[in-house]
């Protein structure tokens, strides 16, 4: 699937539109979420360390996730999340190393303040036939109370890359899988065309906004799970 541009995505807090590199700095300044951090601060609670993670698919840059994690939170949270929002088809095993896809695996038991500090990167691999990998940096860390009761809070993603257009030159919706492997079909197919192709009742895949589209059995929903 052919991306166009370099994608962007909403603040969480404050609305505005930046690219997943260009929202590393708006977080750290955004004037709304410095309002948030201060309204969680007067509430009832135990500070603890939370960490700022920047996610991006490692082959599809133009898929990211900005995110805010508890330092009491597992690793294991991390994948749930990851599975929710970005993988989850079958039921595959998944793992997290650092330098790398063959470097030191880490425990999905391990608490993230024992794993996690500024600047480290980690390596999500799911799925070991047909894999999708993913790059976890940490961006910052601060001390504090977390902006929801959840584990994990998301602060942004990328908007749905724009894709090719359908032969008939509308908005690309639906991949044909079986299409894919022969030349001299169209595998990139719009609403209507997808109703009309005679592989739809088998191997048409929805266009979701996750890396994941068009791997093994993955038709999303790609949603945060809460």
């Amino acid at each position: 699937m052919a991306q166009t541009k370099q994608t962007r995505g909403a603040c969480a807090f404050c609305g505005r539109q930046m690219t997943g590199n260009g929202m590393v700095k708006h977080l750290s300044a955004c004037p709304k979420r410095k309002e948030t951090l201060d309204e969680c601060g007067q509430q009832a609670g135990k500070e603890e360390k939370i960490y700022h993670l920047k996610i991006q698919d490692s082959w599809l840059n133009d898929f990211w996730l900005h995110l805010e994690m508890r330092g009491s939170a597992t690793l294991k949270d991390l994948d749930s999340y990851l599975r929710a929002i970005w993988l989850e088809c079958c039921g595959h095993l998944s793992q997290f190393s650092t330098k790398g896809r063959f470097g030191e695996e880490r425990a999905m038991d391990s608490e993230v303040s024992a794993v996690f500090h500024q600047g480290l990167e980690l390596t999500h691999i799911y799925d070991f036939g047909d894999s999708s990998e993913t790059l976890i940096k940490v961006v910052s860390e601060r001390e504090g109370k977390p902006m929801s009761e959840h584990p994990i809070y998301l602060m942004a993603r990328n908007d749905l890359p724009e894709v090719e257009s359908c032969a008939c030159g509308k908005p690309g919706a639906w991949l044909c899988m079986d299409c894919t492997d022969n030349e001299d079909e169209v595998a990139l197919l719009c609403e209507q065309h997808a109703k009309d192709n005679q592989h739809k009742d088998h191997a048409l895949m929805p266009i979701i906004n996750s890396p994941r589209t068009g791997r093994c059995g993955y038709n999303g929903p790609a949603e945060p799970p809460y």
